[in-house]
């Protein structure tokens, strides 16, 4: 036996001694901290399933594709889906999935279930596009197909190609396993006018839903959980006017302008704002102003989006707006004829357990592989747009914690706000973009049939996939979701819509557009059977970007 040099033996006396009085002051309790727990080994049988599904997805991009491009090409407005609700339905009826239409009475509206029992899962896309965003695709300048009509400048296309793809190689893997549930596949119709979700919850779309999934096209490849700092509550409102004609010039004396009020309203409320707080904001746009100059208008209206960061203040505004337009109606001798919610948007509030489920899935999925005409094209959008030309997003962020409540500022709306104080829900925000293009532009519709967002769709398909099987296979997450949502999210708040009873889904908005350019847009549709993509059915060589000469060169070809 070898001895320890002394200056060795006093270090480990020493240490010894050390650890003792630790023990010693760490009392009872330290005996009963449990040791750390080495992470669980990946059971192997979850790990093939998820390997099969990323395969099956991978199997299916050709189908990804086409249903982006397709919806693309329909470029339809909100509550005016006919095209798109056809082709979707269609579609998932071929799949074996019973399809219910004209849900809660509107009429691109449709609910489309496959399986049986427990648990239910909700997946859903808005289809919507946005007004006079008509573009050619692939091509990094502007140069719209029919000028003035609408399009996809905000890449809700992308979303049912994620949700469907994700479906089907689920549904698949259901049947060769017999796993019990059930899924419900639904369209965010008119998602611009936050139209119809609050609909679609009072109808009672979610009552038996165990977990909600929502995809939403971006630049990166996130989930948030909590209250997402970009958001804000929405309330949509009609303010309609009724006033008595006369000839303009003849005997203006003898009328009362509606128009008067509308424009009296609108000043009021843009000396009131002021006085608001900085994180409210608000916008309008005037729907009728009369019919001709020298008549003075009986009927004029003019259409508010009212935000905020949480129901109570969203109703303040409400109350505030409300008391602005009955001060125009004494000041002009009109009457406010009607308030009418046109649409609304409670704040979103996402599950954590399920959000940090998906964001596993995320980072296991990774970001796609971008090719070096995918960057090149990235930068050329980017530089048309004055931005940075950072080219795409190479890293995937996974989960998206929310701010302190003090730091939140809010922004845009999503009346998927709604179904998420109906049932535990998280949004899966996909990488189909552009990164520094304004949202809600003709910019955005420039990647939204390329390989960008085939590209993009096909990783939020796994991420999506790989979360719904989780959620199948594992009731623990199920059972955390609905005690986060009970006992975090729900605990001193109770969702009450502004949506009223009385209040109907505007179905009639957008119907004049349409009915104006949908036979100029009708031989713009892709045609699957007879193109492998739409770029080329239009004659766009991926990437195409303005010529050396200044030029946007590309001509649309039907």
């Amino acid at each position: 036996m070898h001895s320890s040099p002394p200056s060795a033996l006093r270090r480990a006396c020493r240490a010894a001694l050390l650890l003792s009085l630790a023990a010693a002051s760490a009392g009872p309790l330290a005996a009963q901290r449990p040791a750390a727990r080495r992470p669980a080994a990946p059971d192997p049988r979850v790990e093939a399933a998820k390997r099969a599904l990323v395969t099956d997805i991978d199997a299916r991009a050709k189908l990804t594709q086409e249903i982006n491009d397709q919806i693309f090409s329909y470029g339809e407005l909100g509550f005016q889906e006919v095209e798109t609700s056809r082709y979707l339905v269609a579609l998932l009826r071929r799949e074996g999935f019973t399809v219910e239409e004209n849900y809660a009475g509107i009429p691109t509206a449709w609910v489309a279930t496959w399986g049986a029992g427990k648990p239910v899962i909700a997946l859903g896309s808005d289809i919507d596009g946005i007004p006079q965003a008509s573009q050619m695709p692939g091509l990094a300048c502007r140069l719209p197909m029919i000028p003035g009509a609408p399009g996809h400048g905000e890449g809700h296309n992308s979303g049912q190609a994620v949700v469907v793809t994700a479906a089907l190689a689920v549904k698949k893997l259901m049947t060769e396993q017999h796993l019990p549930g059930t899924i419900k596949i639904w369209p965010g119709v008119a998602e611009e006018q936050l139209g119809t979700k609050a609909f679609f919850t009072a109808a009672g779309l979610f009552k038996d839903v165990d977990i909600s999934f929502f995809t939403h096209v971006s630049d990166e490849f996130s989930t948030p959980w909590g209250a997402p700092n970009e958001y804000s509550g929405l309330v949509s409102l009609l303010y309609s006017f009724e006033g008595t004609t006369a000839h303009a010039a003849g005997a203006p004396w003898r009328g009362r302008s509606a128009l008067d009020a509308v424009e009296l309203m609108n000043v009021g409320w843009n000396y009131r704002r002021e006085h608001l707080r900085t994180e409210s904001r608000s916008h309008y746009v005037v729907r009728d102003g009369g019919d001709q100059p020298n008549v003075v208008p009986a009927t004029a209206s003019v259409w508010y989006f009212l935000r905020e960061l949480d129901a109570p203040r969203i109703r303040g505004m409400w109350a505030v707006a409300d008391s602005v337009a009955q001060g125009a109606a004494m000041m002009t001798g009109t009457r406010l004829a009607s308030v009418r919610v046109m649409g609304a948007a409670w704040p979103p509030h996402f599950n954590r357990p399920v959000a940090e489920a998906m964001a596993a899935n995320i980072m296991r999925t990774g970001m796609p592989a971008w090719s070096n005409d995918d960057n090149a094209f990235a930068k050329s959008i980017q530089k048309e747009m004055n931005q940075p030309q950072t080219g795409l997003s190479a890293v995937a962020r996974g989960l998206a914690a929310p701010p302190n409540e003090s730091e939140r500022k809010g922004g845009g709306s999503d009346d998927i706000g709604d179904v998420s104080w109906a049932v535990p829900t998280v949004q899966l925000f996909y990488p189909s973009n552009v990164p520094g293009t304004p949202g809600h532009n003709w910019a955005d519709a420039i990647a939204m049939a390329t390989p960008v967002a085939h590209k993009g769709a096909t990783a939020g398909a796994k991420a999506l996939a790989l979360t719904i099987y989780d959620v199948l296979t594992q009731p623990q997450l199920v059972a955390d979701a609905w005690k986060y949502y009970r006992e975090v999210q729900t605990k001193d708040v109770k969702y009450e819509s502004f949506v009223r009873p009385q209040d109907r889904p505007a179905t009639e908005l957008n119907a004049n557009i349409l009915g104006r350019f949908r036979e100029q847009m009708r031989p713009f549709y892709y045609d699957a059977t007879k193109y492998p993509d739409y770029l080329t059915q239009l004659g766009v060589r991926f990437p195409s970007m303005r010529g050396a000469d200044g030029s946007c060169g590309v001509k649309a070809v039907p």
